[in-house]
């Protein structure tokens, strides 16, 4: 159901920034909460963050203060702006929308939800 496409990712030193991109097409933007999710080499996947459809928004605690996730509905874009990455932040960061129920459910699984981008990938390592 419709396309996700992330882009933004690359190589840093830690403590530096990426700003990642998500633009969705050909699903409806507007009725979708948009999260991103992570998977690192070996380890499992991790929800980091989420925005709902009343642009409430939700962080995994490891991140607050340092992630910030926001959305043009203008463009059908969410992006996660990343500051002060640190190694544990390595991963492909995959977004992801799920069908608006009313509140953000957080999930770390593709089939969790509607729409499922390919993934961009950050590596943070000196």
């Amino acid at each position: 159901e419709g396309q996700l496409v992330e882009s933004g990712g690359g190589l840093v030193h830690p403590g530096g920034s990426l700003k990642l991109s998500c633009t969705a097409s050909g699903l409806p933007f507007g009725s979708y909460d948009m999260n991103w999710v992570r998977q690192a080499p070996g380890k499992g996947s991790e929800w980091v963050s989420g925005i709902d459809r009343r642009a409430e928004t939700y962080y995994m605690s490891s991140v607050k203060g340092r992630f910030t996730i926001s959305i043009d509905n203008t463009k059908n874009t969410v992006y996660l702006q990343m500051i002060n990455l640190q190694p544990e932040d390595t991963g492909m960061y995959h977004c992801a929308g799920r069908r608006s129920i009313g509140t953000l459910v957080a999930g770390t699984v593709q089939s969790w939800y509607h729409a499922w981008g390919q993934g961009t990938p950050v590596t943070v390592s000196a």
